[in-house]
């Protein structure tokens, strides 16, 4: 709760310091235009509502307020044909989503990649968020130049033996094709307790997707949170994004009360949403 009234205090400083700018000062003009062009933009992961249909889990992202969804294998199987595949995409632009993308995705073996690919292609998807194993980076890379589709690896943080950070997915990538990627997760990055806006910052440049989530705890036994409730700040990293104008997504992905997950999911997009306000 004092992590909450000191963003609104904060906020509310910051929204009267870019009310009244310093005229006496050229580069406050070129502050606030630079600030207008940010485009932040919000989605869901719909990992997030596993437990429901594939109609349930639009009709659950557009009353977060959001646009934008990456399903989860439950709601569009990897082995889905074109036919069914089209219909889930023709369903997401009736409702005004995009369904920039597909995960996460386990890559074990070449046909998991092939399929996941043709699978992403199909859909019209941007990239594929997954987590392709060691020996299959290269064969990955060949198909992320071959369907000009992003791959960005998903970090697990403690007890993942392949991705734990981001950090340690970008060391094995950034010498790699520029479109081989992250999809970067907060709250798997503070249960490593590493801190995730500076983990954003030193892998910026590969930083595709990033699943926002909140956890309780530092440390491998932290639970997810709704956003702002936990122990990450949250301020300070939106800060960042807006900093670093990060042109990718803010996906939540609430991993609790999976019976249930509605009304933390509005409440978390809701704080987000007003922190960005503020900023």
């Amino acid at each position: 709760m004092n992590k909450r009234r000191k963003f609104i205090k904060d906020a509310g400083i910051g929204i009267a310091a870019v009310s009244v700018p310093n005229f006496n000062n050229p580069s406050d003009s070129k502050l606030e235009k630079n600030k207008s062009e940010v485009d932040i933009k919000l989605g869901v992961a719909t990992y997030t509502l596993r437990k429901f249909t594939q109609q349930e889990a639009i009709d659950m992202t557009l009353r977060c307020g959001v646009n934008r969804i990456t399903f989860k294998s439950m709601h569009l199987p990897l082995d889905s044909d074109n036919e069914t595949i089209k219909k889930a995409v023709a369903l997401c632009k009736k409702n005004g989503l995009v369904l920039y993308g597909a995960g996460n995705i386990n890559m074990e073996t070449k046909e998991e990649v092939d399929q996941a690919f043709k699978y992403a292609k199909a859909a019209e998807m941007d990239m594929i968020i997954g987590v392709p194993s060691f020996e299959l980076l290269e064969y990955v890379e060949g198909k992320v130049k071959d369907y000009d589709i992003k791959m960005a690896i998903n970090n697990h943080g403690p007890g993942d033996d392949l991705y734990p950070s981001g950090v340690s997915a970008y060391e094995r990538i950034k010498h790699m094709d520029k479109r081989m990627g992250l999809c970067l997760d907060t709250g798997h990055t503070m249960r490593l307790n590493r801190d995730p806006e500076q983990d954003v910052r030193d892998c910026f440049d590969r930083v595709f997707d990033i699943h926002v989530k909140d956890v309780t705890a530092a440390k491998p036994e932290g639970k997810s949170e709704i956003i702002g409730r936990g122990v990450i700040d949250f301020v300070s990293f939106l800060k960042t994004i807006v900093e670093l104008n990060y042109e990718g997504t803010l996906a939540l992905e609430y991993e609790a009360e999976s019976e249930d997950p509605l009304p933390a999911m509005m409440e978390s997009v809701g704080y987000i949403k007003g922190v960005l306000a503020a900023l």
